[in-house]
């Protein structure tokens, strides 16, 4: 008799997430997105790429589908707290999911994030291993707020 296979990689799991399902990352640092993007990818999720957060609404605009939006705190030119003001005041995007992803993780800028109007939070650096049920909670609607 074989072992059973582990939740986080049994096919039933990954059938739950829709196969057209989009994320925006909106990340600056180019390792950390690939490392994102691959993981999304292993769920089959198809992910966007900003490395600001100056005109994430615009760049929303363009996408036929958008599911998730996973901000980074600090990035150039305007940081995901005033991508986060811009993309709620946007009629079509205000019930989009917006998760902050921050090396700055602390109970602290956790409940500041929280405060701002963020949907969850991810600390970094992101654990390979939680990070795929971690998307799937909160693309099924869950709140997801840790940073260890």
């Amino acid at each position: 008799m074989t072992d059973p296979i582990p939740t986080e990689t049994h096919p039933s799991r990954k059938a739950q997430i829709p196969k057209e399902t989009t994320v925006l990352v909106v990340e600056d640092n180019v390792s950390n997105f690939v490392l994102i993007a691959r993981m999304l990818g292993y769920l089959g999720i198809h992910c966007e790429w900003k490395t600001s957060g100056y005109e994430v609404v615009e760049y929303a605009d363009t996408l036929s589908r958008l599911d998730l939006i996973l901000m980074d705190i600090r990035l150039p030119y305007e940081d995901g707290y005033g991508a986060l003001k811009k993309i709620r005041t946007a009629e079509h995007l205000k019930d989009i999911p917006i998760i902050a992803v921050t090396a700055e993780a602390s109970e602290d800028q956790m409940r500041k994030a929280r405060e701002s109007g963020f949907d969850g939070f991810l600390g970094k650096p992101l654990d390979p291993d939680r990070f795929p049920e971690q998307i799937r909670r909160i693309l099924s609607g869950d709140k997801v707020w840790e940073y260890t």
